[in-house]
């Protein structure tokens, strides 16, 4: 089996700090991060307790990908890429909320309407909306950003009342979510996919609202298959769909869903190696392009090489 990066531990010159996220390794310097993104997996804001092949890579190219085909929208962080699972780029100070963006009704905004609410985040759900339907148009659900535990819905005027973001710039973040969820879904649509729901980050630099992270990646984003869209709702079957998705559905069936006193069921090589396998033909299906395994061999080894030379 393919080596996997779980975590990193690197020491460099004038590092600051390092903070490890959920996936992300993020080495900190006086102007700029270093972001390593690992092979961890998360769900239902638990880390899975075995690395994924190939994951990291993949979701730094897609980022990589989308990052530059976006930036004549919102200028973004993104100074180089030297490495397949590394991003190098400025530091931001970062707004305290994540702009989610739906286009259908899936997820937790299918599982919250499934229980009869017609509420989420302030904006009202149309009745009669059956697991996928297309909203007659994108809503935004906002969350808040939690350093520890579950993110917790938000809405745009608790946002604002409590001064997380002020008036002005929460509607130029809802704004530029609009506007990137559009570019992200005719890109899509192009590849035969539909962005279903996806997430975005922000941050200021010197005064400007900067796009930071990633984007458009199956980690922070929903994709189905445009061809099949139609007939699947019609036939009321599932879709299928690119995305972390299916590893929620696998640990619900396995009676996990993060919640206290529940146990993360066990990881085979074969489940491990499925999702290494959903993630590749997410890669080769958004980007047009054959994925290129990197040699796995000595990774640490060479992420740090081409992390020092970059700096």
């Amino acid at each position: 089996m393919d080596k996997a990066i779980f975590n990193t531990n690197y020491k460099f010159n004038s590092l600051i700090k390092k903070y490890t996220g959920k996936v992300r390794d993020v080495y900190h310097f006086e102007n700029k991060l270093v972001m390593v993104v690992t092979d961890r997996i998360s769900a239902f804001d638990v880390v899975l307790p075995k690395p994924i092949p190939f994951k990291g890579q993949i979701l730094n190219q897609i980022a990589k990908k989308f990052l530059k085909l976006t930036e004549n929208i919102v200028p973004n962080w993104v100074e180089s890429v030297p490495d397949p699972n590394v991003t190098i780029g400025k530091k931001c100070e970062t707004f305290p909320v994540e702009m989610v963006i739906r286009g259908y009704l899936t997820g937790h905004a299918w599982r919250e309407y499934d229980t009869g609410k017609r509420e989420l985040c302030g904006v009202r759900l149309p009745d009669g909306l059956n697991k996928n339907d297309k909203f007659p148009e994108p809503i935004i659900t906002p969350t808040t950003k939690a350093k520890i535990g579950h993110d917790q819905d938000i809405s745009k005027e608790e946002i604002i009342s409590s001064k997380l973001v002020c008036k002005e710039e929460y509607e130029k973040l809802e704004n530029y979510t609009r506007m990137l969820y559009e570019k992200g879904s005719e890109y899509a649509y192009s590849k035969n996919l539909l962005l279903v729901d996806t997430k975005y980050e922000f941050g200021k630099l010197n005064g400007e609202i900067t796009l930071i992270d990633e984007i458009h990646t199956p980690d922070s984003s929903r994709y189905f298959y445009a061809n099949s869209y139609s007939e699947l709702q019609e036939k009321k079957e599932n879709q299928k769909q690119l995305s972390k998705e299916f590893v929620r559905e696998w640990l619900i069936e396995n009676t996990f869903q993060g919640k206290k006193g529940q146990k993360i069921p066990v990881m085979t090589d074969e489940i491990i190696n499925s999702i290494s396998n959903r993630y590749i033909e997410l890669y080769e299906n958004i980007t047009g392009e054959g994925f290129f395994k990197r040699n796995t061999e000595n990774m640490l080894n060479d992420i740090e090489s081409n992390i020092k030379i970059a700096l």
